[in-house]
C-alpha cells in the first residue's frame, strides 16, 4: 500500500487522454435541426397566408351560392335577368346568373341583398333550354378552366396541416434534443477527448479521495491486474462531505484523467412533474453507458433522488421513489452490469435510503473532510498559481489561520485578496491583502460608514477587551490573534483566535476555558459600568450550547455521571423525530437545567476574577484599542508586558487611507447590531 501511495504523482502523469469518442455523430446535426425548424416556421406561415386570402375572397365575392330551390323560384318569378352556363372539368354544369332587382336571401346564416347567384344543375337538355327561352334570358356557354385550381387552393391548407403534422410526428419518434417527447432521455453530458482539463494535480486537501478514485480509474484500465487475483470492479463510489470540500471538483478530475466515456448529471436532472419520467431517464441513461462500456457515471447531489423511501410527513413522492427504485436495480439488479461504475456526491448522507448504501451498490464510501493545516496550504498553493505573489506572503501562516475552513472558503479568499490588491493598484499581492481578505470572510466586511456614539464605542471596547485578556491568561485558551472595535458584519466588535493546531477532540478542559472566554466580555461590562448590553447576546448562546452539550452529550456533569441524554435531531421530514420518545424524566430534564446553569454562573465568576485582578491593564489596554480600533497579538502581549506600542508604520497608514472601501455603501437592516 505504502509503494502504491508513493507513486500517485507518478501514475498521474502516466495517464493518457481519451482517444476521439462520438467521432461517429453527424457534425452538422445542429444545423440539420435549425433547418427543419425553418421549414416547420415557412409552413406556418404560409398556411395562415392561404387561410387569410380564401378567407377574404370568400367575403369580398361578387356570386353568391344558392340551392336548386331558390333558381326554380327566381326562374318561376321571373327575375333572371341573364346567365352563363359553365362547365367544369369534372362535368359538373353551373348556373351564374344575374337578377334583374336585388333580392334578399339568408346565405351563411345572415340577410344578404344578391344580384349575382350560382347554382349546380342536374341536367341540361333542350327542355330546360327552351324554359330559358321563354322566359327572355339571355345565356351563353363558357368552358371553366379555374376548378381544378380552385379545388388545389381550397385543399392546400390541409395538405400543409398534414404535412406540418407529419413533421412532428417523425420528430418525436427521433427523439431529438429539443423534441416534443425528449423529456424521457437522459440528460447526461459525456465528456470525452480530455474536455475537461482539471486534473489530480488541480485537487489538493483529499490525498486519501484521489487514491481511491485512482485506483477505480486503473481498474477501468487493466481490469486484468485485479481480476487475476479474484477482485471485482466496485460497482459505484459514494463522495461524502461537507460543502465545498471538493467533491464535485473531484470527479471533474476523474473526467480530466480517465480513458474512458464519462458522464456527468445531477440528481436533480432525473425528477419531473411526470411520473415515470425520472425511471425513464435512468434506464436511458444506463443504456447509454452499457453501450459505451468501460465507463464512468458521476450523479452530483444524489440526494434529490435517493432519499429514504416512504417516509415523510406526507408520504412518499411516487415520482422519486420510482425513479429511485430504476437506480437501484440498474445499479444491482437481476441483470447484471459490467463496466459501469458510478461516481456520486452527496453532503446528505444521513438521508439516503439504506438500499442505496449497501454493498454491491456503493461499494466504497469516500469521507471528503475539510483539509488539516498541510491540505489547507496545498489548497492555497493551488488556488495562488496564476496570483502575482510578494514576497512577504506566506502561506504556512495562512493555512494555519484558518481552521476548519473548506477548499471553496480559501478560493473565496484568495479571490478577495486579489481584488483587495485590485483596489489599491498594486501590481503584487501581499500578505496585508490576504489578511483583509480573511477577516473580510471570516468576519465580515468593514462597516466604516457606522456612526457609533462615543460611549458605545468605549462599552465596544472594554467587551472586546475582556474577551482577550481573558484568552491572553487562561493556559487552554487559543492564542488571540486580533482585537478590534471596527463593527464587522453585523457585529460592532470582533476578537479572533488562532489555534496552534487543528483538534479533532476537545478536553473538559478547554470547554471550559472557551465558556470563559466567551462570557467574559459580559463580565468586563458588567465590572466597569455596571451594567449589561444586549452585546453579549451571541457570546452568551454558544456558551449555552457548549454548557449544554457538556451535560447532555459529553457525559461531562458531575451530577448526571458518564450518561447521555441526547436531544434527537432527526429531520422533521423523515418522520423520525415525531415518534421518538423522550429517553429522560422531568426530574432529570430539571436537573440537566440546573447543571447548565451551574456553568455558566462558575464561568461568569471566574472571569470577573481575572478581570477584576487585571482591572489597571483592562483599563489601559481598552484606552489604547479606542485609540487604534485594532490590535493584533503580538501588540496585545506588549501591553501586557508593560512596554509601549510603536507607531504605526507610515506605509500601513497610507494603504488604509487609500483603500476605496468608504465608497462601498451596505444595505443596512433594521437589526440591532450585537458585539461578539
Amino acid at each position: 500500500m505504502s509503494n502504491s501511495s508513493m507513486n500517485t504523482d507518478d501514475k498521474n502523469k502516466d495517464f493518457k487522454k481519451f482517444s476521439n469518442l462520438g467521432d461517429n455523430r453527424k457534425p452538422n446535426s445542429s444545423e440539420q435541426n435549425k433547418n427543419i425548424r425553418n421549414l416547420m416556421i415557412w409552413l406556418i406561415i404560409g398556411t395562415a397566408l392561404i387561410s387569410i386570402y380564401l378567407m377574404f375572397a370568400g367575403s369580398n365575392r361578387s356570386e353568391w351560392p344558392v340551392t336548386y330551390t331558390e333558381y326554380k323560384r327566381f326562374l318561376e318569378q321571373d327575375l333572371i335577368k341573364y346567365a352563363k352556363i359553365t362547365k367544369s372539368q369534372f362535368n359538373d354544369f353551373e348556373f351564374h346568373g344575374v337578377l334583374k332587382d336585388k333580392v334578399r336571401l339568408v346565405i351563411d346564416g345572415q340577410q344578404r341583398e344578391i344580384t349575382n347567384f350560382v347554382t349546380k344543375l342536374g341536367v341540361l337538355d333542350s327542355k330546360v333550354e327552351s324554359v330559358w327561352e321563354s322566359k327572355g334570358i339571355a345565356i351563353r356557354y363558357e368552358e371553366s378552366e379555374s376548378g381544378f385550381w380552385n379545388a388545389i387552393i381550397s385543399f392546400l391548407p390541409w395538405l400543409m396541416l398534414i404535412a406540418l403534422y407529419i413533421i412532428f410526428i417523425r420528430r418525436m419518434q427521433v427523439g431529438g434534443p429539443k423534441g416534443i417527447f425528449s423529456f424521457g432521455k437522459s440528460r447526461a453530458k459525456l465528456h470525452s477527448n480530455g474536455e475537461t482539463k482539471i486534473t489530480f494535480e488541480d485537487v489538493a486537501g483529499a490525498d486519501e479521495a484521489k487514491y481511491e478514485l485512482l485506483e477505480v480509474i486503473e481498474f477501468l484500465r487493466d481490469a486484468k491486474r485485479f481480476q487475476k487475483l479474484g477482485g471485482k470492479i466496485p460497482k459505484g463510489v459514494l463522495l461524502l462531505g461537507p460543502p465545498g470540500t471538493g467533491k464535485t471538483l473531484l470527479a471533474r478530475a476523474v473526467a480530466g484523467e480517465a480513458n474512458v466515456p464519462f458522464f456527468s448529471i445531477s440528481g436533480a436532472d432525473f425528477v419531473e412533474m411526470f411520473v415515470g419520467v425520472g425511471a425513464s431517464r435512468v434506464r436511458d441513461l444506463f443504456d447509454n453507458a452499457k453501450k459505451n462500456a468501460p465507463c464512468l457515471i458521476f450523479i452530483d447531489e444524489i440526494d434529490a433522488v435517493g432519499r429514504h423511501r416512504g417516509a415523510g410527513l406526507g408520504g412518499g413522492h411516487d415520482e422519486r421513489e420510482q425513479t429511485l427504485n430504476q437506480l437501484l436495480v440498474e445499479m444491482d439488479g437481476f441483470e447484471q452490469n459490467s463496466g459501469v461504475i458510478i461516481i456520486a456526491a452527496t453532503n446528505r448522507p444521513d438521508v439516503l435510503d439504506p438500499a442505496l448504501l449497501r454493498p454491491g451498490r456503493f461499494d466504497r464510501q469516500v469521507v471528503v473532510d475539510r483539509p488539516d493545516v498541510k491540505g489547507r496550504e496545498g489548497i492555497f498553493k493551488v488556488h495562488v498559481k496564476n496570483i502575482p505573489l510578494s514576497e512577504d506572503v506566506d502561506l504556512d501562516t495562512l493555512a494555519r489561520a484558518t481552521p476548519g475552513l473548506s477548499g471553496a472558503d480559501i478560493a473565496n479568499i484568495v479571490n478577495e485578496s486579489a481584488l483587495f490588491a485590485a483596489r489599491r493598484n498594486s501590481d503584487k499581492v501581499t500578505m496585508f491583502d490576504f489578511e483583509n481578505a480573511k477577516d473580510k470572510i471570516l468576519m465580515g466586511i468593514e462597516r466604516k460608514s457606522m456612526v457609533i456614539s462615543d460611549k458605545e464605542k468605549e462599552m465596544t471596547a472594554y467587551h472586546e477587551m475582556g474577551h482577550a485578556l481573558v484568552g491572553k491568561y487562561l493556559p487552554e485558551a487559543d492564542p488571540v490573534h486580533k482585537v478590534t472595535i471596527i463593527p464587522r458584519g453585523r457585529a460592532l466588535g470582533l476578537t479572533s483566535y488562532l489555534p496552534t493546531e487543528d483538534l479533532h477532540t476537545f478536553s473538559q478542559k478547554y470547554i471550559e476555558t472557551k465558556i470563559v472566554t466567551l462570557m467574559a466580555g459580559r463580565s468586563a461590562e458588567m465590572l466597569i459600568f455596571n451594567n449589561l448590553t444586549t452585546g453579549a447576546a451571541n457570546d452568551l448562546l454558544q456558551a449555552t450550547k457548549l454548557a449544554r452539550k457538556m451535560v447532555c452529550e459529553w457525559g461531562m456533569s458531575n451530577k448526571l455521571g458518564p450518561v447521555t441524554y441526547l436531544t434527537h435531531h432527526d429531520e422533521v421530514f423523515l418522520g423520525r423525530e415525531l415518534t421518538q420518545p423522550r429517553d429522560h424524566s422531568e426530574d432529570t430534564a430539571k436537573i440537566i437545567d440546573a447543571e447548565v446553569r451551574s456553568i455558566l454562573t462558575a464561568s461568569n465568576e471566574k472571569a470577573e476574577s481575572i478581570l477584576s485582578d487585571k482591572i489597571e491593564l483592562l483599563h489601559k489596554t481598552s484606552k489604547i484599542l479606542l485609540e487604534r480600533e485594532v490590535l493584533d497579538g503580538d501588540e496585545l502581549d506588549l501591553l501586557i508586558l508593560g512596554e509601549d506600542l510603536p507607531p504605526l508604520n507610515k506605509k500601513t497608514i497610507s494603504i488604509l487611507k487609500n483603500l476605496k472601501f468608504d465608497e462601498i455603501k451596505e444595505n443596512e437592516t433594521n437589526t440591532e447590531p450585537s458585539i461578539n
